[in-house]
């Protein structure tokens, strides 16, 4: 298990200025954004705007603060919450938002769709057990093993490695799961 802490994440504000991304990994390293294989970000929005268009690319978008999102996506208008479940969509769908009531924060799952299959759910909504590479986004400070997480670090857990978590299965937490797309999720 590696942490990444949210401390040490750089804001990189988008070319439109409607807000800013906060990388927390990509495959392979230091790839780009057009060439990754799979990257996971958190986003701030401060503005109503177009999506970044990403041909063969598919999207998992988790609302994780703020009042509210609607969210069109290829002519169908979906409202996001903080409580909502994930969003799966294509990164090549015609997708904008607007702010239902002030900036909201995101975490952000993309995966290009012939090499990887990508799943997004709330700690407790499935078992824990993954057979892919998993990142544990926390929602809100907790410690396990001695060791103090605040609210944003992740925690990585490589696809040869056991998950465990040592902190209450009620702990506000997003758990993204990674396979290659020959895997099938259980």
């Amino acid at each position: 298990m590696r942490i990444l802490r949210a401390a040490d994440r750089e804001a990189s504000p988008w070319k439109n200025g409607g807000g800013v991304t906060r990388e927390v990994a990509a495959w392979p390293p230091g790839a780009g954004l057009d060439d990754f294989e799979w990257r996971l970000s958190l986003a701030d929005i401060a503005a109503d705007g177009p999506f970044s268009y990403f041909p063969g690319v598919d999207r998992v978008l988790t609302l994780i603060a703020g009042e509210g999102l609607v969210l069109d996506v290829a002519g169908e208008t979906k409202t996001l919450d903080a409580a909502s479940p994930p969003l799966a969509f294509p990164g090549d769908a015609k997708a904008s938002a607007r702010l239902a009531a002030g900036p909201v924060r995101d975490f952000n799952l993309m995966v290009r769709r012939d090499l990887w299959r990508a799943e997004v759910y709330r700690l407790g909504a499935r078992p824990t057990p993954v057979e892919g590479l998993a990142f544990v986004l926390l929602l809100e400070p907790v410690s396990m093993a001695r060791i103090q997480l605040e609210a944003l670090d992740i925690l990585r857990f490589e696809a040869d490695e056991a998950m465990t978590l040592d902190f209450p299965i009620t702990t506000r937490a997003l758990i993204a799961e990674l396979r290659t797309s020959s895997a099938q999720f259980g």
